[in-house]
């Protein structure tokens, strides 16, 4: 049996507000284990943790069920090759887009327009944040939609895409719903005839370059974690095998590697100022195991919180750079989901930020080497097809260190 307790719902707080919480509970509330990891600057309280019984959490998953890794690069024949060198500036360059997958007039501009600073920018990697086959996600594992919705639009990117599901990519009979979590099975599929699209599994690990990494990019799968109805399947429930057998990869996954940068990407975000809300209090709904996000965030505070240095998300259509906080232990949230769709152009709550866009459509790019990691984010006008750098924030400084190699 799973050994999280549930975090009793709340709406979203900001960092102040989160701060003077510090670590009590409300009268006759169980209070929440800690993992026992602390981070230095945080001083008003330690990170929030699910404990999770057992030494399963100490290694990985046994080879009969880990999900792939990048050491294998499994993929279509002829696929995109993965980058094993910097480009000729030094960096591994990163496209990031979400929610891209209308078919639609704006994706095929936001994707022009990224594909012109690909070139340029010289980069090696796409990611796509899920919601990458709207509404109700594929069919099947050859339906026409991944030529309309992902090859086409795209052509001319010839990298490969990590990708992830989005609640609309597992639709049950509620479009978005996230209800049926088996229907991403034939996105996993599709990897084995793409050149592009790189999914082999639902979630998995990619470092970069896979001899001596210097990042490692770490892809969950957040649907059964945050579906807007219950999950009907016992495999796929909040605390069931596939998620709990999920998160424990994760933590091993962390624990792991040996690169200077790590970066945890899913659909749905930890922390986020549009109109969805952050996880725990998604959309404003606040009980129940499902729909708030309640486990989701149980996992991001224990697991992720202060171990990666960023979390690449998308479902808001907006796009934000949000400051590394106490509360998140030094992991910086990034939310992209602008690259077909755009919100109501206002902000809804205030964590703190480096930067952010409510209203434009968008991209951003991410920059790696040793001494640096950059994010520069680009809105798109959809006439002209043409991208702006609007925002660059930098870091020197990994949150974690690598482990020891005799560790």
């Amino acid at each position: 049996m799973c050994e999280d307790e549930l975090i009793p719902p709340q709406a979203d707080m900001t960092e102040q507000e989160w701060l003077h919480t510090g670590s009590a509970t409300t009268a006759g509330e169980p209070s929440m284990p800690t993992t026992g990891r602390t981070v230095p600057f945080v001083n008003r309280r330690t990170l929030l943790g699910g404990a999770m019984a057992g030494a399963a959490l100490a290694v990985l998953p046994s080879p009969g069920q880990s999900p792939a890794s990048a050491a294998a690069r499994r993929g279509a024949p002829g696929a995109f090759p993965f980058p094993e060198h910097p480009n000729g500036k030094g960096e591994f360059a990163i496209l990031v887009t979400g929610d891209a997958g209308t078919g639609d007039e704006a994706q095929y501009a936001v994707a022009a327009a990224a594909r012109d600073v690909c070139q340029a920018e010289r980069v090696g990697l796409a990611v796509g944040l899920g919601d990458n086959i709207y509404e109700n996600g594929p069919e099947s594992d050859d339906d026409s939609e991944f030529q309309d919705k992902f090859e086409k639009p795209n052509s001319g990117i010839d990298v490969p895409w990590l990708m992830v599901l989005g609640n609309h990519d597992c639709s049950g009979l509620i479009p978005g719903s996230g209800g049926d979590p088996s229907r991403g099975d034939r996105e996993v599929a599709y990897a084995a005839t793409s050149r592009r699209w790189y999914m082999p599994s639902r979630y998995y690990s990619v470092p970069l370059p896979a001899a001596d990494p210097l990042v490692e990019f770490f892809a969950i799968d957040t649907i059964p974690w945050s579906s807007y109805v219950a999950q009907i399947d016992p495999r796929y429930r909040w605390d069931g095998p596939y998620m709990r057998e999920q998160r424990n990869w994760l933590d091993g996954a962390l624990r792991a590697s040996r690169a200077r940068w790590k970066v945890v990407f899913g659909h749905h975000p930890y922390l986020n100022n549009g109109k969805h809300g952050s996880a725990g209090s998604y959309d404003g709904f606040e009980i129940g195991n499902y729909t708030s996000g309640v486990h989701l965030k149980d996992m991001y505070d224990s697991v992720v919180a202060g171990r990666a240095d960023l979390i690449l998300s998308g479902h808001d259509h907006t796009l934000q750079i949000l400051e590394p906080t106490a509360r998140t232990g030094g992991t910086r949230q990034v939310v992209c989901g602008a690259s077909a769709k755009t919100e109501d152009g206002k902000a809804h709550f205030a964590h703190p930020a480096a930067w952010q866009n409510f209203s434009d459509h968008g991209f951003m790019v991410l920059k790696v080497s040793g001494a640096r990691l950059t994010i520069e984010a680009y809105t798109v006008d959809v006439a002209t097809r043409k991208a702006t750098l609007a925002h660059r924030t930098r870091q020197t400084r990994p949150v974690s260190a690598p482990a020891p190699a005799h560790a």
